[in-house]
């Protein structure tokens, strides 16, 4: 996975776990369950406009709130190809990679305007706005984070260390 490509759904700055899958549905963790009510709370026809491989173009601190794992793991299971924003929640950002969605962190994300085509290039470390042309270097993510997602995500990246070493 070298390059991502998809439409933008812009959220926001300081979107919450709970916006991103509400405590409501957290009677489940079957990811497939959880997909279908992601962003519910922010746009109710979210989760039906949303495509497999669309990316969400967010404001600050993105993932705040609790520390709860469900919402990289229903934004994922929901077809979300990646999170780009200026920043994010410190535990969000970890649990992203350890559950396998690529985030990027971009200070300039509120130039990308819903709807637009974005690429991101993992190995040049660039986002490029393919409707308007223009590109934008993302921050550099530690080579151990993208392995990560390089894996799809932590268990995985646990096995395969676990099939190397035997």
């Amino acid at each position: 996975m070298n390059k991502i490509t998809g439409k933008v759904w812009n959220f926001g700055s300081n979107i919450d776990t709970d916006i991103i899958i509400a405590a409501r549905y957290l009677n489940s963790s079957d990811p497939e369950h959880l997909a279908k009510y992601i962003m519910e709370d922010a746009d109710p026809d979210f989760p039906n406009k949303l495509k497999k491989g669309d990316i969400i173009v967010a404001g600050e601190n993105f993932g705040c709130g609790s520390s709860r794992e469900h919402a990289p793991i229903a934004l994922k299971a929901a077809g979300v190809a990646a999170v780009v924003a200026p920043s994010f929640a410190r535990i969000f950002y970890r649990n992203s990679f350890n559950m396998g969605l690529p985030i990027f962190e971009l200070p300039e994300s509120l130039e990308i305007k819903e709807g637009e085509v974005i690429s991101i290039n993992l190995d040049d470390g660039v986002i490029t706005n393919d409707t308007t042309n223009k590109s934008y270097k993302f921050i550099p993510i530690p080579d151990f984070m993208q392995e990560l997602i390089a894996t799809g995500g932590l268990i995985n990246y646990a096995k395969a260390e676990m099939k190397e070493k035997n």
